[in-house]
Parts: structure tokens; C-alpha cells; sequence
């Protein structure tokens, strides 16, 4: 039995086992990572996933599965999708700017090579 219980097993009201696959993941002093997981995933789901994964992949899908939690909190509809589609927006937009920044610097290039 841990001493200190892992935020699932605080937010859960039961005891820590010594063999908690929650308590690598989700320490105790930062509680908000598994609500927003729990929201979104559930505690059992979240539990047989990592369960199924190898060790050390372990870490890598908690911290997948709160990046993609957080993001569906704070946008139910589009989740990351939307923080993926707004990036491709401003890469358009960025790419844009740069065609006419360029075609700008051909003009003055070649208008200076004129005189």
C-alpha cells in the first residue's frame, strides 16, 4: 500500500495499491490531469488502455489522452481537430504572404536591373 494515494484513486475515494497503473501517471498533486481524463475517457477505460499498452508507451498515452481531453473540454465540437484545422488555416495564410512577399522582391529586383 502507497503512503500517498495517486490522484484517480483520491478522485475514485479508495485505497492506492502498491500496484496502482494509475499512480505513475496521475500523481497526487496534480489532480485536474485525471478529472479532465476521467471526463472524458472514464476511469475504467482509461485503465484498460493503459493496461494493454507496454510500459514504456505508458507515459507517452496519458499524456495523449490529457492534450486530447483538454481540448475536448475546452472545445466539445472540434476537440484537437480544431486547433489542427486553425494551424492549417494560418500555414495557408503564412504561405500566402510569403507567394506575394516574393513576387514583390522579383518586381523590385528586376525593375532596379531595368535602370
Amino acid at each position: 500500500m502507497n503512503s500517498r494515494r495517486c490522484a484517480t484513486c483520491k478522485f475514485m475515494r479508495r485505497r492506492c495499491p502498491s500496484d496502482c497503473i494509475f499512480f505513475p501517471y496521475f500523481p497526487s498533486n496534480d489532480p485536474q490531469k485525471f478529472a479532465c481524463v476521467h471526463r472524458i475517457y472514464g476511469a475504467s477505460n482509461v485503465g484498460k488502455m493503459l493496461q494493454e499498452l507496454p510500459i514504456h508507451l505508458r507515459a507517452q498515452a496519458v499524456n495523449s489522452m490529457y492534450f486530447e481531453a483538454k481540448c475536448r473540454v475546452e472545445d466539445p465540437v472540434y476537440g484537437s481537430a480544431g486547433i489542427i484545422s486553425q494551424l492549417h488555416h494560418q500555414i495557408h495564410m503564412t504561405e500566402g504572404e510569403l507567394a506575394k512577399a516574393r513576387a514583390k522582391m522579383f518586381l523590385v529586383n528586376n525593375f532596379s536591373h531595368l535602370q
